[in-house]
């Protein structure tokens, strides 16, 4: 696939804008209702199927159909960045109005993350064939551990990356807004938001890893690569604010989700030395997989209505009152100029 200068840089420059709108479109925070998640969802899902649509009717249905098989992976894995999420936010008592600041840091620095793992990965199997057998070994490991622990659920307190941030970064006890650091005392303090989005960013690094090996084993364009990334970590944050309190519907999905890394990961084996399993098929099974998952689950948990996780009964921080926003220092700089009345009378003239 020939993929000149110009096409990365439009592709970057479109995913820049499509986020600078995102941010003015959310530049207040408040509580993202179901209606406006789906909307959002419907935008991110259409551009990301759109973008398919142009790969296949310029560089042809194989390229296309590759696009659309790791889309789909990558897509589906997320599902599994949303739920840990969810855990993270109802542990820390994180306000509905604030969550989308931090997804939307997250997803920024999920597709720079992402970006360098892609290029780490292209790199590695062009100067190393033999990785292909560690990324398939690692698919077929993942899968099976999936399966064995799917009923367990990330404790965010046994972090080891939390626990070093707080041992090293000063921390607030209090919710200043979206605020991520303020300054108190003349000392720069880290708000619990920024805890919880760097435990965001370290969860997301984690799935990355087993997402970006699965992506290669449908597709070798590293371009196919990025773009069904950086388009389906787009669309997580909506999906978050619409998937979020229907954790409980989703019973089998983790399976499903296991079952797919383990499916790519014989494709990858195979791929090697064996045999090259067509894209239609590969991605006919992976729809397969995953449509089976969420029909079985939601049939097995008929007539559950939403419901959000619980958060503690003593919440571990608390908001910030007016008062206690408005006695804060400038973070950045120096500080306020005080007010008139406040100032000392001028020199009388000698």
């Amino acid at each position: 696939m020939d993929t000149p200068l110009w096409l990365w840089s439009a592709v970057i420059a479109f995913i820049v804008a499509m986020l600078a709108i995102d941010l003015l479109a959310h530049r207040r925070a408040h509580v993202i209702r179901v209606t406006e998640a789906a909307a959002w969802s419907a935008v991110w899902v259409a551009i990301g199927v759109g973008f398919g649509a142009i790969i296949w009717a310029v560089w042809g249905a194989d390229l296309g159909q590759q696009y659309f098989a790791g889309y789909l992976i990558e897509k589906s894995l997320a599902v599994d960045n949303v739920f840990v999420w969810a855990i993270i936010f109802a542990h820390f008592a994180v306000p509905p109005q604030f969550q989308h600041r931090v997804l939307f840091l997250g997803v920024v620095g999920a597709l720079v993350f992402r970006g360098i793992f892609i290029a780490g990965g292209a790199l590695l199997i062009q100067n190393f064939s033999w990785i292909l057998y560690v990324f398939a070994a690692f698919l077929l490991y993942t899968g099976v551990r999936m399966i064995r622990q799917r009923d367990e659920h990330l404790d965010p307190d046994q972090s080891r990356v939390l626990r070093a941030f707080r041992r090293v970064v000063p921390m607030t006890d209090t919710f200043h807004g979206q605020r991520l650091l303020v300054r108190k005392g003349g000392v720069l303090m880290a708000t619990p938001l920024l805890a919880v989005l760097v435990l965001v960013e370290t969860t997301d690094v984690v799935f990355a890893v087993d997402s970006i090996p699965a992506i290669f084993a449908v597709t070798d364009e590293v371009f196919l690569v990025f773009t069904a990334n950086a388009f389906a970590i787009l669309g997580l944050r909506a999906m978050y604010f619409l998937l979020a309190d229907l954790i409980h519907r989703f019973a089998y999905l983790k399976v499903g989700l296991a079952l797919v890394l383990m499916w790519v990961g014989v494709k990858m084996l195979l791929k090697i030395d064996v045999y090259y399993i067509p894209t239609p098929v590969s991605l006919a099974v992976i729809a397969t997989i995953l449509t089976v998952s969420v029909v079985a689950s939601l049939r097995a948990t008929r007539g559950q209505d939403r419901r959000s996780l619980p958060t503690p009964a003593e919440p571990p921080f608390r908001i910030a009152t007016p008062d206690e926003d408005a006695r804060l220092e400038p973070t950045f700089g120096r500080e306020r100029s005080r007010d008139r009345s406040e100032r000392p009378a001028a020199a009388p003239p000698r």
